[in-house]
């Protein structure tokens, strides 16, 4: 679904921003994602209460039935018909924070994740009260319908503010479309799924929105992630458990490269988005850290860093999706090319993806994605061992406004059907080279092009149709439109003269 055409988060939304004023938005996403927390918290409680007084011999009180049914339990002070009733008080702030204290020492899941900056004199009560009445909506009685609406609104929230903080927002939101596409090349079905730089939880949620969508049961995999950022760490466990999903995101927030909080983990599935080119990520201190199998990264730049320390967390059969700049395909430092060739040879490199530029919120430059395979001849699979395939996506993609671009279902379906064909887990055909989108290339080959991954090395140029137009008649037809656009132009001309002239310009 292109986040450019819903329906009720867009129209909740716009309301939302009107609310903001002069607000910045990085300050306003605090102050409206830990409102939308609290909202769903409580629908989701009210909704186990009201169904806890019809039954028998239960106790719509008891906190262990709420336990017991993954739900929050919710103190009555910390409910939201009792913010919504005083949200018109000037105390509206005190009320609000307390109402995160008290739930956050009833749900240990919970401690020191919400927001608790209400009271501050800075935020507008009056503007807070009408953010409150604006989320005080009726969501329907069905059995988790609240989570599901509300899961949805956040995620919708999250994107927004990303696209309004620009680049410091892209720093803890992947765009939809290159989540659900690198969900949907490595369908992390069942097993342990990790993202070492997880922001605000995307790859998560996609995750478990495939396993759903398949008919998988959301036990069968099992969430591990770290984020450094302690602002968007909270974010995520916010965003998580709006989401109802269960996950290990270390107690705290945590430097990847020098805290490894998973330092034992083996993931059947990575996915990521580390931040680019990174210089300050202290490489320098980490020269002699056992992740680096392939050579020491340089203390310039993570990306083969990240990269490492990726291949290092698979498990024997696992597989790695993940995003990072163009450069890192083709880089001639020598450190990184060493690496890169090293990796190649190893057989690890699976799959090369290049996508459109102006993806994201952070940056206008085109990405690419990298797809990591400890086992490149699975079980029930087709052996493609000693082989890389290269797909070039630039020409993909739809603008859903002036400066945004998203990948739309049919592009993410052709991308993943080529690669689930090529790697015989689709039964859509046997796979073919695509003259300009793709090539299965054999490793000499990437040898013989001095270990460059960049796919339009490979695929070529696609075929255009032959122009019958004979070129006579071609040249004879465009001079026309030519000389006619010439005519227009120079009528326009006279007209801006005149005007000018009317007001007393003269050139």
């Amino acid at each position: 679904m292109a986040t450019a055409n819903l329906g009720f988060e867009e129209k909740l939304w716009s309301m939302a921003d009107k609310l903001r004023g002069s607000m910045d938005a990085a300050e306003y996403k605090h102050v409206v994602l830990g409102l939308l927390f609290l909202k769903y918290v409580s629908d989701a409680f009210e909704e186990k209460y009201e169904a806890l007084k019809n039954e028998p011999y239960a106790d719509a009180e008891d906190r262990d039935e709420y336990v017991a049914a993954n739900i929050f339990w919710v103190p009555k002070d910390a409910r939201w018909s009792h913010i919504k009733n005083n949200a018109k008080k000037p105390e509206i702030g005190q009320i609000i924070d307390q109402a995160m204290i008290d739930i956050e020492k009833e749900n240990s899941s919970l401690k020191g994740v919400l927001p608790k900056d209400y009271a501050r004199p800075a935020l507008d009560k009056t503007r807070l009260g009408e953010v409150i009445d604006l989320f005080s909506f009726k969501v329907g009685d069905e059995d988790s319908r609240s989570k599901d609406v509300l899961g949805r609104v956040y995620e919708y929230f999250l994107s927004k503010f990303a696209s309004a903080e620009g680049k410091n927002g892209g720093e803890f939101y992947t765009p939809n479309s290159v989540v659900r596409l690198l969900v949907e090349m490595i369908e992390p079905f069942k097993g342990r799924v990790y993202d070492p730089c997880c922001g605000s939880g995307g790859m998560f949620v996609q995750s478990e929105k495939f396993v759903e969508e398949h008919q998988g049961k959301l036990g069968d995999i099992a969430v591990y992630g770290q984020e450094s950022n302690p602002t968007t760490w909270k974010l995520c466990k916010m965003n998580l458990a709006i989401r109802g999903i269960d996950s290990n995101l270390g107690e705290h927030h945590a430097d990847t490269f020098h805290n490894d909080l998973h330092k034992n983990l083996k993931a059947d599935y990575i996915l990521a988005n580390p931040p680019f080119n990174i210089s300050d990520w202290g490489g320098d201190r980490l020269t002699e850290d056992a992740r680096w199998a392939y050579g020491i990264p340089p203390a310039g730049n993570a990306n083969y860093a990240w990269i490492q320390h990726m291949v290092n967390k698979l498990a024997p059969s696992g597989i790695a999706g993940f995003v990072l700049a163009n450069g890192s395909m083709s880089t001639s430092t020598t450190t990184e090319l060493d690496i890169r060739s090293k990796l190649v040879n190893a057989d690890l490199v699976d799959c090369i993806v290049t996508l459109p530029g102006q993806l994201f919120y952070s940056t206008q430059i085109p990405v690419c994605l990298w797809f990591m395979a400890k086992n490149k001849a699975p079980r029930g699979l087709r052996d493609r061992r000693g082989e890389i395939l290269f797909i070039d996506a630039r020409k993909m993609g739809q603008m859903v406004d002036r400066t945004h671009r998203e990948l739309t279902s049919e592009d993410i379906r052709k991308i993943t059907d080529t690669y689930h064909v090529w790697r015989g887990q689709s039964e859509a055909g046997s796979y073919e080279d695509t003259k300009g989108f793709c090539k299965a290339v054999k490793l000499a080959d990437v040898q013989e092009h001095g270990y460059i991954l960049t796919p339009g090395r490979y695929v070529g140029i696609e075929d255009v149709e032959e122009d019958s137009e004979p070129f006579e008649d071609k040249m004879a037809r465009l001079m026309s439109e030519l000389a006619e656009q010439f005519a227009k132009s120079r009528q326009l001309e006279d007209e801006i003269r005149k005007c000018l002239g009317g007001i007393g310009f003269e050139f």
